[in-house]
């Protein structure tokens, strides 16, 4: 799986995501493309989340994304 975070999370740093997913063997990118398995955003997400609703990339709330990788 690939993610990439974007907009503000508040329970984690994105870095501490990034970190956590790897740890669970997935993949961290910058950018979202048609390979993106999702993308996980807080506040103000800004033009990835965009990219994502465009491309029909699966998109996470940092909720959804904590209850995720429990």
């Amino acid at each position: 799986k690939t993610f990439v975070f974007t907009g503000t999370l508040n329970a984690l740093s994105r870095d501490e995501a990034g970190a956590r997913v790897k740890a669970l063997g997935a993949s961290v990118t910058g950018s979202v493309s048609k390979a993106t398995s999702y993308v996980v955003y807080g506040s103000d997400p800004g033009s990835k989340y965009d990219k994502a609703l465009s491309l029909g990339v699966s998109t996470l709330d940092e909720s959804a994304f904590l209850k995720l990788i429990s």
